[in-house]
């Protein structure tokens, strides 16, 4: 199920400015605690900052995802364990926001984030490979 253009590309600028505001955030909290700098610090809060605010738009095309992709390819029976299996990284990388932002759980958080870290970072590696036999599949 090929989409328009503009919502494709409007869902590679959003995702890919997840991966790079995620990453950087890694780093830059990583950064904190070796070099004990404030910029770290700063970057590290402006940084997620930006990946909270353009993870509200990820949800938005993931909504307008599911009528116009989502469930025409099940229904067609095209690309169905790449596309279940990104729809369940999504999920994961939903709950676990929503357990980072809201449980202040000390406990809990550290394995929230190690879980939202993994599923992020695996969801970046399965979106081409989600493409890559999306497209084969239309030969």
């Amino acid at each position: 199920m090929r989409l328009k253009r503009s919502f494709r590309y409007s869902m590679y600028a959003t995702f890919g400015a997840l991966l790079l505001t995620g990453a950087g955030w890694l780093v830059a909290d990583w950064q904190k605690n070796v070099a004990g700098d404030e910029i770290w610090q700063q970057a590290a809060a402006n940084l997620l900052m930006v990946h909270g605010g353009v993870a509200m738009l990820a949800l938005l095309t993931l909504g307008a995802l599911i009528p116009v992709h989502l469930l025409r390819a099940w229904r067609s029976r095209k690309n169905r364990i790449s596309g279940s299996i990104m729809a369940a990284f999504n999920a994961v990388l939903i709950v676990t926001a929503f357990g980072l932002y809201y449980l202040g759980s000390e406990e809990v958080r550290p394995w929230m984030s190690w879980i939202h870290l993994t599923a992020g970072f695996a969801l970046s590696l399965m979106f081409p490979l989600h493409i890559w036999l999306g497209r084969r599949e239309l030969r």
